[in-house]
């Protein structure tokens, strides 16, 4: 074999190695970028799927309940759904609405003021803070801080319903019972209210849950002094 010939070959089978070494780096790089593509795309559909699943993720409050007599412990079921409240349930908070909220002593001022605000509505809520602040003369904090106190007896619960078929009105009877001292006659006056309710569902705070584990609100409230001719006046006094 002459000298060209071999130096041919040899440049020949160099060219050959060149090209399969460049050849053998493309299909790396390629595998490199398949590798990445899928992974980020595992990435992203993993990403994807904690985004569709944070909605499930919720905090489900609940009440234990241990038997003073025979130290039992059980799990008090929350109320689910919207079933329809019957009306004697509705009348039961109503009453205690009335009783507890148009109420007043000074013992128990502060716990009164919260458990009504358990039942209120936003609107309701914000003006039930206004009527309490002490800087409005009408608050009773104003109003009784002569010692005064008052009580509440309610007579009556009458429901109504509008044209569309709802039925969230009610009106409520009932007398005030005002006593300046302790030895002193009650001052009796009776007042007609005017309540918008409707049933929402109940709050995740154990403490408000406690005093309206249904979810009542009192949506609008109005209250107005009734004046009876002396004789009924007479017969509604306790």
């Amino acid at each position: 074999m002459s000298r060209e010939a071999a130096l041919e070959r040899y440049f020949a089978e160099a060219a050959a190695w060149d090209a399969d070494r460049a050849a053998l780096e493309a299909r790396s790089a390629r595998r490199a970028w398949w590798i990445a593509g899928g992974a980020s795309g595992l990435a992203a559909l993993a990403t994807l799927a904690l985004v569709l699943l944070m909605p499930l993720k919720r905090v489900e409050p609940f009440v234990i309940r241990v038997d003073s007599a025979t130290g039992v412990v059980d799990v008090v079921p929350a109320l689910a759904g919207r079933a329809e409240m019957p009306e004697l349930v509705t009348r039961y908070f109503l009453t205690h609405y009335i009783t507890v909220c148009e109420r007043f002593t000074f013992a128990t001022a502060e716990s009164d003021y919260e458990e009504c605000a358990a039942f209120h509505a936003a609107a309701r809520n914000q003006a039930w803070r206004a009527l309490w602040d002490r800087a409005n003369s009408a608050s009773p904090l104003n109003v009784h801080k002569d010692g005064s106190s008052v009580r509440v007896q309610v007579s009556a619960v009458s429901f109504f319903k509008r044209a569309t078929g709802v039925e969230d009105l009610a009106q409520v009877r009932y007398t005030k019972l005002r006593r300046t001292s302790a030895n002193a006659s009650d001052e009796v006056s009776h007042w007609i209210a005017t309540v918008q309710f409707v049933y929402g569902d109940p709050s995740n705070d154990a403490g408000i849950r406690r005093w309206n584990p249904l979810g009542f609100k009192v949506v609008e409230f109005r209250s107005e002094r009734e004046t009876l001719p002396p004789e009924n006046a007479a017969g509604r006094a306790p």
